[in-house]
């Protein structure tokens, strides 16, 4: 009898061992899943891209460096692809937005004279628009064209009369030119009493769209009154001479 409850009292203190162990073995492994968990939660604070630190070549590798350079935005985090229409969006010089280069300005340009040819009672030459900066430059429409004379550059008689109608936008690039035809009528052809003929020392020239002035040499002589016509004709600005 003794041998038998010495038998149960081991089988008991055997079983209670167990269970003890299933116990300890299910709290030890609680922590464990909680380390791991934690882990990765940390892990995308850790990345450089958030706190701009040096080690961008790790952001890089997974990804993050070019999710922002798509569009710069950032906090979107749709996944549809639409940050990327920002792009266009950042910095980028006039001069490479093809077709977008800006109006040209008179701090742009530089003018001349070119040989022209001549009709019964008008010369006609070519007023030439060079683009001497680095960019290129969009001119449309009609220079605005008139005679000046004198140290203080007084405009004498009418502005150029317009011709034709108003041509397509020219882009000018670096060094290159485009011209509107100019036609200097002879005003000698005028009764003087109506004319009143007056030396000039050239033009003065306003490019389309701009409020700032040129001018180019070109001696002769004007009407500083207004006779019955045009003592200036312009035309539309076109590429090229």
């Amino acid at each position: 009898m003794n041998k038998m409850r010495e038998t149960a009292s081991q089988k008991s203190l055997v079983a209670g061992v167990a269970i003890l162990g299933l116990v300890l073995a299910g709290c030890g492994g609680s922590p464990g899943t909680s380390d791991s968990s934690g882990e990765a939660q940390q892990a995308p604070s850790a990345a450089p891209a958030a706190n701009g630190s040096g080690d961008s070549s790790t952001t890089a590798d997974e990804g993050t460096a070019d999710d922002g350079a798509r569009g710069g935005s950032g906090g979107d985090g749709s996944g549809d692809g639409s940050p990327r229409q920002d792009a266009p969006k950042q910095a980028v010089p006039s001069n490479e937005r093809g077709g977008s280069a800006d109006t040209c300005l008179a701090a742009d340009l530089e003018l001349s004279l070119g040989h022209g040819q001549g009709t019964a009672g008008t010369h006609y030459r070519p007023l030439r628009f060079t683009n001497v900066s680095d960019s290129p430059c969009v001119i449309h429409g009609f220079p605005g064209v008139s005679y000046v004379a004198g140290d203080d550059g007084h405009q004498v008689g009418t502005a150029a009369y317009r011709t034709g109608g108003k041509g397509d936008p020219v882009t000018i690039q670096p060094g290159r030119t485009a011209h509107a035809d100019v036609g200097f009528v002879q005003v000698r052809n005028y009764d003087p009493a109506e004319c009143k003929p007056t030396p000039v020392r050239g033009l003065r020239v306003y490019p389309p769209h701009e409020t700032n002035s040129m001018f180019v040499r070109a001696p002769g002589t004007g009407c500083a009154e207004f006779p019955d016509g045009q003592q200036l004709t312009v035309a539309t600005v076109e590429p090229g001479r």
